[in-house]
């Protein structure tokens, strides 16, 4: 028996926000979805990477999460975002940086704070 992945779930108050960072720049696709009712949300997915976006303000008011996404090659994303024009780089890493831990990383930021780091292992 093993575990296979994380499959995180991320709340907005406008599940419309998502769309920017999931969907625009990153790249994700919409693999199912409820946009109607008192709680909308999305299943969307890239590379195999599977996330569960809500709409429910009360959550998202109490919870900003940073999500870390790992990569084989992260110049080529951080160029491919870049060639997009995309404005959603984190202010304090928008550009690829050796950290001392020994990863490559670079970071987005959404409308509502929802945080993004993408990492490569050296």
């Amino acid at each position: 028996m093993k575990l296979n992945k994380v499959i995180p779930k991320i709340f907005y108050s406008d599940i419309k926000v998502r769309l920017d960072l999931f969907i625009d720049c990153l790249g994700f696709t919409i693999k199912y979805s409820e946009p109607g009712g008192e709680h909308p949300f999305y299943i969307v997915d890239r590379d195999g990477v599977t996330l569960f976006l809500h709409e429910d303000d009360e959550y998202a008011k109490k919870d900003r999460p940073e999500i870390r996404l790992d990569t084989d090659d992260i110049e080529t994303l951080h160029t491919e975002l870049t060639g997009k024009n995309v404005k959603l780089f984190h202010p304090n890493l928008p550009a690829v940086k050796l950290q001392s831990w020994g990863l490559k990383e670079f970071g987005l930021l959404d409308k509502s704070n929802v945080c993004v780091i993408i990492q490569q292992s050296i």
